[in-house]
């Protein structure tokens, strides 16, 4: 079983209750949106949209002048993000159920959404497909897990149990924003969840070709 696929099938399991358990997280969601410091007319994507939980946040930014971009790999989790445009009737959000790895978006993104995205941010194909499609100078945001500091020792096990029900790649935390800093100026992170956890931010400085 390729990581997508063990990925697709994790989620499929956890798709119906995702809505719920997420709140846990949803003003960390709310913290790294505000990075981006979106304003009305710009084109966002949202990396790994999930359910699109995140599209009303992004919509507040972009305004209806501007336009969210989106995709997932998962179809249960797709289903319920398509279920919740349909429902909302928002015309300016375009998504699509495919990997990060391939997708092709009908525009050049202006921001980027990693929110708890951590197998695409550790997947370098996927990062260089994902910033290829990002104009360069845009603003670039990050929110995920993250082990302990390694003299946390044995706290890091409980990182990874958590981090396992979802991702495929749960024992890569030391630097889970590595693939996307590397390409990103002024690029800044900081600990949250008392340190399993991290938000970042920076520009991307265009270059992936």
């Amino acid at each position: 079983m390729t990581d997508n696929e063990l990925s697709i099938a994790r989620y499929r399991g956890k798709a119906a209750s995702y809505d719920a358990s997420a709140e846990r997280t949803m003003a960390l969601r709310r913290r790294t949106i505000v990075l981006l410091q979106l304003v009305p007319g710009q084109t966002v994507l949202d990396v790994g949209a999930g359910t699109g939980l995140s599209y009303a946040l992004l919509r507040d930014g972009v305004r209806e002048t501007g336009r969210v971009l989106a995709f997932e790999q998962s179809p249960d989790m797709f289903a319920l993000a398509h279920r919740r445009v349909q429902r909302e009737g928002w015309r300016n959000v375009w998504h699509t159920n495919e990997p990060a790895e391939t997708v092709r978006l009908p525009h050049t993104a202006d921001a980027v959404l990693f929110n708890y995205t951590h197998d695409i941010c550790r997947t370098p194909e996927a990062v260089a497909n994902i910033l290829r499609q990002v104009r360069p100078g845009a603003r670039v945001a990050m929110a995920g897990m993250k082990f302990f500091p390694w003299w946390a020792g044995p706290l890091n096990v409980l990182a990874w149990l958590k981090n396992r029900p979802y991702n495929a790649k749960a024992a890569d935390l030391w630097e889970p924003w590595s693939l996307v800093a590397a390409h990103c100026d002024a690029f800044v992170w900081e600990s949250t969840q008392w340190g399993m956890g991290y938000i970042a931010s920076g520009l991307y400085k265009g270059d992936v070709r």
